[in-house]
């Protein structure tokens, strides 16, 4: 089993967030002893039934519970929302008598989540995320980078041994889970015209969104087109990217870029799986760039760090990939270039745009193995350059 960077807490109760296939149950599994918690799988159709007819049961079971049990681990707890009702009434009964009791509680839907419980257990649970693998858990193999930019990182397909067994199962996953399963879930209405639009919307991983031009090819009107949008990001399938500006109101007025959450998973629903990314060509260069931004969401989630991910592009083309908001810290201007060997010119807007704003840090990441200094900007190795960005 690959391990975790992930720190849980032992005692306070806690969400994991996170798509599924992410590993968030065998995690929980690994960190918590069967002797004393109890799980409750709620992807089990019976034990759904259960408790969506009776949710005191949980009340009821609490109740019975013997000393030794520390914690109850409740797996796709928006199955049952009605749930973290009975949660919380039953968190400040233990609370008050001194007994606490740990509730965990794994979900992929942020969207009926919030439904069922408003701010998720008003703060009485600790919020966490769990994503695909990060370079830190998987290693740094010189054959890693393919592999994770042509199969992505989630834990399954990533320890399959063989690529025929990496493609079937990214397959099945958009086929299963990102159609009928969020169909079964009653978020859309109709799945033709959205399994339509995962496609395209894979098609178009990284761009600005032209809502207009979506609607057409999927044939829904661009309201529907901005729902589906949200339904990917509310179950946690991928990141909103809006528009750099110093006023928050002002970057509502410019689309966002949308990024799926896993370079696989992305590459399954264009039907790209098959293809080979090869180096110097702009699809190569668009994985890239797609990976480094995902391992920086990921491990600065882990860090806790609260960075907030924007984009710069002006009117006459000129454009930052990223530009990262860290409390307390400069703004970080990062370029992200697939090349082995950069140069002065890759530096260029990275430099226009320090020059002109205040207090900021600018960052070229790539596969070049020689750290640089081209002027203000640090052109760095990519994972020694998400290193510096961290810190």
């Amino acid at each position: 089993m690959v391990h975790r960077i992930l720190k849980l807490p032992q005692k306070h109760s806690f969400f994991l967030l996170g798509a599924r296939g992410t590993g968030k149950t065998s995690l929980l599994h690994a960190c918590f002893k069967k002797e004393d918690t109890i799980f409750i799988d709620l992807l089990d159709l019976e034990q759904e039934n259960l408790f969506l007819r009776d949710p005191e049961r949980l009340g009821r079971m609490v109740d019975e519970l013997p000393q030794s049990c520390k914690r109850i681990v409740i797996d796709e707890i928006q199955k049952v929302p009605r749930l973290l009702d009975v949660i919380h009434r039953k968190l400040e009964e233990r609370k008050r008598k001194g007994t606490p009791l740990q509730f965990i509680m794994t979900g992929s839907s942020a969207r009926k989540l919030k439904r069922g419980a408003p701010n998720l257990l008003a703060g009485r649970a600790f919020v966490y995320h769990l994503f695909p693998l990060t370079f830190l858990e998987a290693g740094t193999h010189p054959s890693h980078l393919q592999m994770a930019l042509e199969y992505g990182m989630l834990p399954e397909p990533w320890c399959l041994p063989k690529k025929e067994m990496k493609t079937r199962y990214l397959e099945a996953y958009s086929r299963t889970y990102l159609k009928e399963e969020i169909w079964n879930e009653q978020l859309i209405r109709k799945l033709e015209p959205f399994g339509n639009f995962l496609e395209v919307a894979a098609q178009m991983n990284g761009e600005i969104i032209n809502y207009t031009k979506i609607s057409r090819d999927v044939g829904v009107d661009t309201k529907t087109v901005q729902s589906y949008f949200q339904i990917l990001e509310d179950t946690l399938l991928g990141f909103l990217v809006p528009a750099y500006h110093s006023s928050l109101r002002k970057r509502q007025l410019t689309n966002p870029k949308f990024y799926f959450f896993d370079t696989g998973v992305k590459r399954a629903l264009d039907r790209t799986l098959t293809v080979l990314l090869l180096e110097q060509t702009s699809a190569f260069g668009n994985a890239f760039e797609h990976l480094v931004f995902l391992e920086l969401v990921r491990r600065s989630e882990y860090l806790n760090k609260n960075f907030r991910f924007s984009y710069l592009k002006t009117h006459d083309g000129a454009e930052i990939d990223f530009i990262i908001e860290r409390p307390g810290k400069p703004l970080a201007l990062v370029e992200i270039k697939s090349s082995k060997h950069v140069d002065p010119k890759d530096a260029k807007h990275l430099e226009t745009f320090s020059s002109e704003m205040n207090k900021t840090e600018s960052y070229l990441l790539s596969r070049d193995p020689q750290p640089q200094k081209i002027k203000h900007t640090r052109a760095l190795p990519w994972q020694e350059g998400i290193d510096a960005i961290l810190k």
